[in-house]
């Protein structure tokens, strides 16, 4: 390009040089939108042929919801409506505590041949309905972490928080665990699953505890960009 303008000048009116100008300047747009072309399919490929697990309890095992309207599965859709080829694997147990995930963990990934390429972690939320002491549920999640680090896999941990009708220290307690595991062991935090549904009437089955489709559906748009960014790194 600077040989172009030292040779023709950038004034010079001459159709010959307008025309050489021109074509260069084109060259250079080519050579900067193949770029992004390579750039954003690149970006694309990544989040292609990757699969979650999504280890947790009736929050997002999709309980008294219709079929494919749980968490795992609307994820599933809204990934894939945007172009990627993930598939997200419900591993939710209705009920299930700390203990009864850490417990079904390595069995719910051997029944995957190739391994996830990232585990959501959502559990702990019936600990605090049950008042599990919270030094339990750390350290049954602490375990998970730690099983899942030595086999090389990405984690996502999802956050809860206690009932106010728990106490002030045991809230405390609980509410606190997972900032302090999720930088202990240097791992991302979604810091509470259910931000944005909790306490909405509107969002809620009739319980008040459990998200309804549309609940479900803030959730997944919520948590999806982080989902994406991890799945990229």
């Amino acid at each position: 390009m600077q040989k172009i303008y030292k040779l023709c000048g950038s004034k010079n009116r001459n159709f010959k040089c307008r025309l050489t100008r021109f074509l260069a300047h084109f060259a250079a747009f080519l050579i900067l939108a193949n770029g992004s072309l390579v750039t954003t399919t690149h970006a694309q490929s990544i989040l292609d042929d990757k699969t979650l697990l999504v280890i947790g309890d009736s929050l997002s095992a999709g309980y008294n919801l219709p079929p494919g309207a749980g968490f795992p599965e609307r994820l599933e859709d809204f990934l894939r409506g945007q172009g990627h080829d993930i598939t997200v694997i419900n591993a939710g147990v209705s009920g299930d505590t700390s203990s009864g995930g850490r417990a079904r963990l390595g069995w719910a990934i051997a029944g995957m041949p190739a391994g996830p390429d990232l585990v959501i972690i959502e559990l702990g939320g019936n600990d605090a309905l049950r008042g599990i002491e919270p030094t339990l549920t750390r350290k049954n999640l602490s375990a998970m972490i730690e099983e899942l680090k030595a086999s090389g896999t990405n984690i996502l941990l999802a956050g809860m928080q206690a009932p106010p009708n728990m106490g002030r220290e045991y809230e405390a307690e609980f509410n606190a665990l997972y900032a302090d595991l999720a930088n202990q062991y240097d791992i991302p935090l979604y810091p509470f699953f259910l931000d944005g549904v909790a306490a909405n009437p509107d969002l809620n089955l009739a319980d008040g505890i459990h998200p309804n489709e549309a609940g479900i559906n803030v959730i997944v748009t919520r948590i999806a960009p982080l989902v994406k960014e991890l799945l990229t790194e």
